[in-house]
């Protein structure tokens, strides 16, 4: 079916609105580089809109009520958002869900070393990435290190002009024939993803004197010994802010728009509530990029204990009707779609490959091949979502993920299926997905905001 590019259809007004929103989603992407940076960026909006603590209202021994708002975390990696409905939780909720890890290196956990005469962090990748494309990249260091006596300190080097930046290095075209003959998953080794981290040595020191230099500036700036990276978590990603991209100013070019794109419109539609019929939720989740595991993975009891807790608090908790809760729920999954390429057009079935300007990219199924590992979503509520969006003049486009023998990736669809609720995959479309730096037209996420908004305010699918 053929749809308008939305430049073309909004209004000044419309125009307006999403430069506003397109602002408020650089900062977002520049505040959380990280899952934790993230979480953190979430409540600090939320605590702005009126969201309680959770455990801070258990802790108060007060009651909720239709209107509240309030928002719980996991290990400060994962966040869920409530509105209260003014009906029954049993009667179900409507579901945003996203996940806020990105691709990425992580450091090793005994990671510092030296090589003729060059100090390194070892590193271990995280997620689906092209190897190849993380050298000879200005890098930036995030995290946390927690420390024996309880405290942490949080860690970001690289973002700052005064900061230093760090590069994973790569082998001179002149000496690269042998390396050039690999195949592409092979032309760097995970192995040889080690950051660069100095080449000073220490005075008076006469083994491994850089290395000696790297630990003591470490020291001496931020108070870390080199036993303390046994606890911390610290993450390798591209320095610099997001940025407009294209003559035209229609884009936004950044890193980790998997999948805080729609984190951020989910949120953002979540944070813009007045009274809701069914209770809202918005969750926000870690660990998708390595199969939703661990506590703060969606596959961990962390949403439905929540959930729980709510009900309590309104005086509707029993273990059947937390059951009927989350059966009876709709549930939008919020995940990116690879937005088709014409560089690359014959990775696509073009009739179904979602495209920049054409709205909230809806799709059916995931999973490779064989729908392999997928949610698929039934057509009747496909159909209660086509109209809601069609009454409210919402854009979308419905389609797929690459051709059929290519395609597949995973989102938290399945996982929250698993309930009986009605979920389907619902996001934006975006160019370069799983690379340093994504591709996001501007118009979409104003879009995926409209369509989010359009899904938690409307009273009866």
């Amino acid at each position: 079916m053929e749809t308008k590019n939305l430049w073309e259809v909004y209004s000044e007004e419309q125009l307006g609105e999403l430069e506003e929103v397109n602002n408020g989603y650089r900062r977002f992407l520049d505040e959380g580089k990280t899952e934790r940076e993230s979480v953190e960026a979430t409540v600090r909006l939320a605590k702005e809109a009126g969201y309680e603590d959770l455990q801070d209202v258990i802790a108060s021994g007060r009651k909720l009520a239709a209107g509240d708002k309030v928002y719980s975390t996991c290990m400060d990696k994962t966040v869920v958002l409530f509105q209260i409905g003014t009906e029954p939780m049993e009667k179900g909720m409507r579901i945003l869900g996203a996940h806020i890890d990105s691709p990425r290196i992580d450091l090793k956990q005994n990671p510092v070393y030296e090589d003729t005469g060059l100090a390194y962090f070892d590193t271990h990748y995280y997620g689906g990435i092209k190897k190849y494309q993380w050298v000879t990249l200005p890098l930036a260091i995030h995290g946390v290190v927690a420390f024996k006596d309880g405290t942490k300190k949080n860690i970001i080097i690289g973002e700052e002009e005064s900061d230093p930046v760090f590069v994973v290095t790569d082998l001179l075209i002149h000496l690269s024939q042998e390396q050039m003959d690999k195949k592409a998953d092979k032309v760097v080794e995970g192995e040889n993803l080690d950051l660069l981290i100095g080449s000073k040595p220490l005075v008076g020191e006469e083994k491994d004197a850089v290395k000696a230099n790297v630990l003591k500036l470490l020291k001496d700036k931020y108070g870390i010994e080199e036993a303390d990276f046994q606890s911390a978590e610290l993450e390798i990603v591209p320095a610099g802010k997001a940025r407009n991209c294209g003559l035209d100013n229609s884009m936004i070019m950044a890193y980790g728009q998997d999948d805080r794109i729609c984190a951020y419109t989910s949120l953002a539609a979540m944070l813009e509530k007045k009274e809701v019929k069914q209770t809202a939720c918005c969750i926000l989740v870690d660990k998708e990029e390595i199969g939703s595991v661990g506590a703060t993975g969606m596959h961990s009891r962390f949403f439905e204990n929540a959930v729980a807790e709510v009900m309590e608090l309104t005086g509707q908790f029993s273990e059947l009707k937390l059951r009927r809760a989350m059966a009876n729920s709709q549930m939008i999954s919020s995940d990116v779609s690879a937005a088709y390429d014409p560089m690359y057009s014959a990775a696509y079935t073009k009739r179904s490959a979602s495209e920049f300007g054409k709205g909230l990219v809806l799709t059916k199924f995931t999973g490779s091949r064989g729908k392999s590992g997928s949610n698929d979503a039934n057509a009747e509520y496909i159909a209660k979502l086509r109209k809601i969006f069609d009454d409210s003049q919402v854009t979308y486009q419905m389609t797929e993920l690459g051709k059929v023998d290519l395609g597949g990736g995973g989102t938290i669809a399945y996982i929250l299926a698993n309930f009986g609720m009605e979920v389907i995959d619902g996001g934006v479309a975006v160019l370069c997905m799983h690379a340093p730096w994504e591709v996001a037209s501007k118009a979409d996420v104003y879009e995926a905001v409209r369509g989010y908004r359009v899904f938690l305010e409307t009273e009866t699918l």
